[in-house]
């Protein structure tokens, strides 16, 4: 197991390769469609420095809030990253994003970027929630909660040892790409 922490460097994301089973610490941010096409967009600077040399989470959480006005996270389940697809390459460029998390994988536009500017995917347990919650051990400010929602807000969070898998690095391997190629062979040869 890889102990990551955040800031990561050029040279560390580099070294990492598929099949790398990691345990993240620092300092992230959660984005979904809505916060990929901001960024895109309009290059907000409220989330540029949170995600430099850091990693975006591709999650809608369960949050709840105290009485004090405390956030904490109930469940922070991946969500499909493929809805981000047509963004992802360039917000890892423009943010200098070191990693992205999700589910299910990402396409080759996004492989090239991930190459381009020394990044990876990890690969998050679906159906973990709760257990993933757990990694969370702080809220430190959500942005655009009141225009965009709860699942789709940029939640910035502080993690301590979260289970990732590396399914994509910044070498043009992935996992996800070997998998779809070996189903076809097999489902031709049914055919």
């Amino acid at each position: 197991m890889i102990k990551l922490k955040i800031p990561i460097s050029d040279e560390e994301i580099r070294k990492l390769k598929v099949g790398d089973a990691v345990l993240l610490s620092g300092v992230i941010a959660t984005g979904r469609d809505e916060a990929h096409k901001l960024m895109i967009e309009e290059k907000p600077d409220f989330i540029r420095d949170v995600l430099k040399e850091s990693v975006i989470y591709h999650c809608g959480p369960v949050v709840k809030q105290d009485k004090n006005g405390v956030w904490s996270f109930v469940s922070a389940g991946p969500t499909t990253s493929m809805r981000e697809e047509p963004y992802q390459a360039d917000v890892v460029c423009e943010y200098n994003i070191r990693g992205v998390i999700g589910k299910g994988g990402m396409g080759a536009q996004t492989a090239a970027g991930l190459k381009k500017c020394g990044a990876v995917y990890f690969h998050a347990v679906g159906g973990a929630g709760t257990l993933i919650a757990d990694a969370v051990k702080k809220v430190i400010t959500v942005h655009k909660l009141e225009e965009f929602g709860t699942p789709e807000a940029f939640w910035v969070i502080e993690v301590e040892d979260f289970p990732l898998v590396v399914t994509m690095d910044s070498h043009g391997g992935s996992l996800h790409k070997e998998i779809l190629e070996k189903s076809q062979k097999i489902a031709e040869g049914l055919m």
